[in-house]
């Protein structure tokens, strides 16, 4: 069974959507990478986006990593300056 979770969005991230926030469906079992590939079938020009970071719970996570309905997901892209 699907559960929607929204995912925030950053810097270039926001820019590609046009959004803030993105509301996507996920199964019971589904990891980081799954939400990632999710992600880039709906909006594909995220895939684009090199360096992209997944933060569950205000800590970056790994591909494997678990997701639930109640966790907080933020795509966290990569950062320049000096």
């Amino acid at each position: 069974m699907s559960t929607p979770i929204s995912i925030l969005l950053f810097g270039i991230t926001r820019d590609l959507t046009g959004q803030s926030a993105v509301t996507v469906a996920i199964d019971e079992g589904n990891r980081v990478s799954d939400l990632l590939h999710q992600l880039y079938q709906e909006y594909p020009k995220l895939a684009d986006v090199r360096s992209l970071l997944i933060a569950v719970n205000g800590e970056y996570a790994e591909a494997d990593q678990l997701i639930s309905s109640k966790d907080e997901i933020a795509l966290i892209p990569p950062v320049s300056g000096g």
